[in-house]
């Protein structure tokens, strides 16, 4: 527990061990009977692997989770990847892939007497979306998606939904202890600011708005198109950040990596709101509160990957890719304000006129 940053960080403060790369090969032939080439890939905490069976050359991703994690929250991943096979069959998600005994998942122990939840997943080929060109056309796919996925996801539950988890906008307020590490004052003021507008305007509405289990992460990073056709989304990745929260916070962590603090800032999330909207109809309460819980996300990507970076240097290229961006991204929703970006999002939305994009 860190009391500066106000919430129980033991996996985000702690580094993910690393495994002997011998005794990753055994665990995936004794129970998965896989055996072939091994490629470790990056992850923010837990341990992945892409394996490619010798035998038919299919791929699979192999996770081992940081063992922090308990089982009672790698299984709300694991039930909701289920969930969403057996809702939306056709949606771009991964799936798993059971044990020789039939289980989803299990706990291995490397030998250093800390079990870990291992889980093997179907492997998603195609293009980070990072590295394909960016079109208005994919953006109003990649809207589609999330809504798709969160309708997907409004029926079900599961007892980790109600657990504190980290990168939770709910919580955003708890970062407030970390900022006293950002060197800048102007900066530091920027943070401040957005987090005393989520305090007052956005925290005491959100019990009042509907809440489900949401992806939580659905950034650029996390997301995989067709490399033949970059503007079809085909994959999303990376369910470890879910939680039960206001569904309007999926679309605020999606919303603020859209954000081109370059050119007009509104211009580049008011037609992904829109596309959204679209599939999956908001109420004005939501999109009301939609601007300032993008700013509070914005804070918490600054604040506690930039504090997690410090604390792992090893790790930091990765932990702060989008620190640098991020805070344009701030600046720019700071120089626009939430009365002028929620007037856009609702006359976008046209709350009472017909919808006329279709995924």
């Amino acid at each position: 527990m860190t009391t500066q940053a106000g919430f129980d960080d033991e996996v985000l403060s702690e580094g993910s061990p690393a495994l002997d790369a011998d005794w990753v090969r055994a665990l995936a032939l004794r129970h998965y009977d896989i055996e072939g080439e091994m490629q470790p890939l990056t992850g923010e905490r837990d341990r992945n692997y892409r394996l490619e069976s010798a035998c038919t050359g299919e791929r699979f991703m192999l996770k081992i989770s940081h063992p922090s994690e308990t089982p009672l929250v790698a299984d709300f991943q694991t039930q909701a990847l289920l969930h969403i096979a057996a809702t939306d069959p056709e949606l771009p998600v991964q799936r798993i892939v059971p044990t020789n005994g039939g289980l989803p998942s299990f706990l291995s122990d490397p030998g250093d007497g800390l079990p870990r939840v291992t889980r093997l997943f179907s492997y998603l080929p195609g293009t980070p979306m990072p590295d394909a060109p960016r079109t208005s056309t994919q953006q109003l796919n990649l809207a589609c998606t999330l809504a798709r996925l969160d309708l997907a996801l409004r029926d079900f539950d599961h007892p980790a939904g109600a657990m504190a988890l980290p990168w939770d906008i709910q919580r955003a307020d708890s970062v407030r202890g970390l900022l006293q590490h950002i060197a800048d004052p102007v900066r530091r003021a920027l943070a401040e600011r957005s987090l005393d507008r989520f305090e007052r305007d956005a925290k005491p509405v959100l019990a009042g708005l509907r809440s489900q289990p949401i992806h939580n992460d659905f950034n650029i990073y996390n997301v995989l198109v067709d490399p033949g056709h970059t503007d079809r989304i085909a994959g999303v990745l990376d369910f470890g950040d879910m939680v039960r929260a206001p569904l309007i916070d999926d679309l605020a962590v999606a919303a603020a990596y859209q954000l081109d603090p370059a050119g007009d800032a509104l211009a580049g999330i008011v037609p992904f709101v829109a596309a959204y909207h679209a599939v999956l109809p908001l109420a004005r309460e939501e999109v009301d509160a939609l601007f300032t819980l993008i700013t509070a996300r914005l804070v918490m990507v600054v604040a506690i990957s930039g504090w997690r970076a410090a604390r792992h240097p090893d790790n930091a290229a990765y932990l702060l890719r989008n620190n640098p961006l991020s805070w344009a991204r701030l600046q720019a929703c700071d120089r626009i304000g939430n009365d002028v970006a929620s007037a856009a999002f609702r006359r976008a939305c046209g709350m009472n006129q017909s919808h006329e994009h279709a995924c």
